[in-house]
């Protein structure tokens, strides 16, 4: 009964934001300051962990390797796959979960036990449409645009990496990032980039929303947001992976 309590007033919430902009400038906005919260205030840590992802997976792939009957450009291939089929869609969307969910979950619990969000009902705003909304759609936009940095930048890091430590010449791996190349998965990346970047958004922002008490629920509040949205974004890794694939 209590996950279908959840359920239903994660659904409400949903429905509650489709509705026509009281002020499409205020709505524009916000929804422009939601896109600079999350690329921006997101961008060192993805850059970060994509580098070093990149790295990490092409020597240990090479450490796999041993034997001289599998090419190098081996190395690469599986490098190239495994970050775009897996490592920068879902590890970049766990990191996000963490970092934009809380946010999200604290930003309107603040808002909530403050009566912020009962102050613009009172005006006769759509607290839902106005607070819910721009930050959905600035996740859409925004989080595929990370991964898609993400995948780059990776695929960059397991250059250097292999150069620098001299398992695989940059050469060589060039030619195994363009062997065997298949556009279905810079697809299949995305279309895992937007459906995580909806969950992390909307649940974050439903726990936040909803939070009732003080101070203290607010930290629990974001702690439930970013447990379900990593438990979710895995589940639904699986089922994509399992549908698609």
């Amino acid at each position: 009964m209590n996950f279908l309590t959840h359920l239903g007033t994660y659904v409400l919430t949903l429905r509650g934001m489709f509705s026509k902009p009281e002020n499409t400038k205020m709505y524009w906005k916000e929804f422009m300051q939601q896109c600079s919260d999350i690329g921006v205030g997101s961008l060192p840590i993805v850059v970060i962990i994509s580098v070093f992802l990149g790295a990490v997976t092409t020597i240990q792939t090479a450490y796999q390797l041993v034997t001289p009957l599998v090419p190098q450009t081996t190395i690469a291939i599986i490098t190239r796959d495994s970050i775009m089929l897996e490592l920068s869609p879902t590890v970049i969307s766990l990191v996000l979960a963490g970092v934009v969910g809380s946010k999200m979950a604290s930003e309107l619990g603040n808002m909530r036990i403050s009566e912020q969000i009962d102050a613009l009902e009172i005006m006769g705003i759509n607290s839902r449409g106005y607070l819910i909304g721009p930050k959905i759609l600035a996740a859409i936009l925004v989080i595929p645009c990370l991964v898609t940095l993400s995948i780059v930048l990776a695929i960059f890091g397991g250059r250097l990496a292999g150069g620098l430590s001299g398992i695989i010449s940059t050469q060589t791996y060039d030619r195994g990032l363009i062997e065997g190349f298949s556009p279905f998965n810079v697809g299949f990346a995305l279309i895992k980039a937007y459906t995580f970047s909806f969950l992390i958004s909307s649940i974050s922002s439903y726990y936040g929303y909803n939070v009732k008490g003080g101070s203290l629920e607010i930290g629990k509040a974001s702690t439930s947001a970013v447990v379900v949205s990593c438990i979710l974004i895995l589940f639904a890794d699986y089922i994509l992976a399992a549908l698609l694939l």
